[in-house]
């Protein structure tokens, strides 16, 4: 696992060069979703397939920027998914964007998670790692990553952040989220699914949500490359991670680039969630 973690290092070390100096204009390419590439996107995604691919634990990589997975070696035992450059479209007004991995052992699957990582762009480099039943803080210092802290959310928070487009919300999801804010809680929402987890998590708690909805019933974000890895390291630091009735680690994935419906959050805000939910 030090060897992985050191290549998401070394990683994130040069897709913060990359984000500094290289083009962030449109490529010809699409990714598995059909959407065009950023030069970012592919720049981020052959730089974590080259520092992965001289770790000989690594068995297989999944990436967001892919259609299908790679073999990197037989004898390995992890497999790692990864958004290589999660909200990569906010990089050219400057606001935070990150990376993402999840390492499964022996398989692609939610019960075979064994860590998460993922690193914030921002102001400063920071890298959050859940590993052992610690979620742990590091921040790069000239070249090296140094730990921080450990996190730890609250019972209960104060900040919402609603994904999705309103106008294809539930009724009942609309006043789920309405009530949020008519109690005092706070609209932190910068489009960026990592800047913004990462704002709760530091901040305490409060609840990050992408619902399923008329235009995206099962949701927008993956299962392998995003959901599954933030779902770890919210349990892990003391929150919850449901669908909206189950708990999304216990969600089978069909195909790599499954979606789901996700909410992320402290105790409190989850059981708000599960309840509207359950009766709906």
């Amino acid at each position: 696992m030090k060897q992985i973690l050191e290549a998401i290092e070394r990683s994130a070390i040069r897709i913060k060069h990359a984000i500094d100096v290289k083009d962030i204009g449109y490529s010809q390419e699409q990714n598995s979703s059909g959407e065009t590439q950023l030069q970012l996107d592919i720049q981020s995604d052959l730089i974590i397939e080259e520092e992965l691919s001289h770790v000989k634990s690594v068995h297989t990589i999944a990436s967001e920027e892919k259609e299908l997975p790679m073999l990197l070696s037989e004898t390995g035992q992890y497999f790692i998914a990864f958004d290589p450059l999660d909200g990569s479209s906010l990089v050219d007004v400057n606001l935070s964007v990150g990376s993402i991995f999840g390492i499964y052992d022996g398989e692609f699957v939610g019960s075979k998670l064994i860590a998460s990582c993922y690193v914030v762009y921002g102001p400063r480099v920071e890298l959050v790692f859940a590993y052992n039943g610690k979620v742990k803080l590091y921040l790069l210092q000239e070249g090296e990553f140094e730990y921080v802290k450990e996190i730890h959310l609250n019972e209960k928070g104060k900040i919402m952040a609603p994904g999705g487009t309103q106008q294809f919300w539930a009724p009942y999801h609309k006043a789920m989220i309405d009530s949020f804010f008519t109690t005092g809680y706070r609209l932190r929402y910068s489009g960026g699914m990592v800047p913004d987890l990462h704002q709760i998590l530091l901040k305490g708690g409060g609840l990050f949500s992408y619902p399923g909805a008329t235009d995206k019933p099962e949701g927008k974000l993956r299962q392998l490359f995003e959901v599954f890895p933030f779902a770890m390291i919210f349990e892990m630091a003391g929150g919850k991670a449901i669908d909206g009735k189950i708990r999304v680690l216990d969600k089978v994935t069909a195909h790599v680039h499954d979606t789901t419906p996700c909410f992320f959050g402290s105790k409190h805000e989850i059981s708000v969630v599960a309840d509207v939910y359950g009766r709906n």
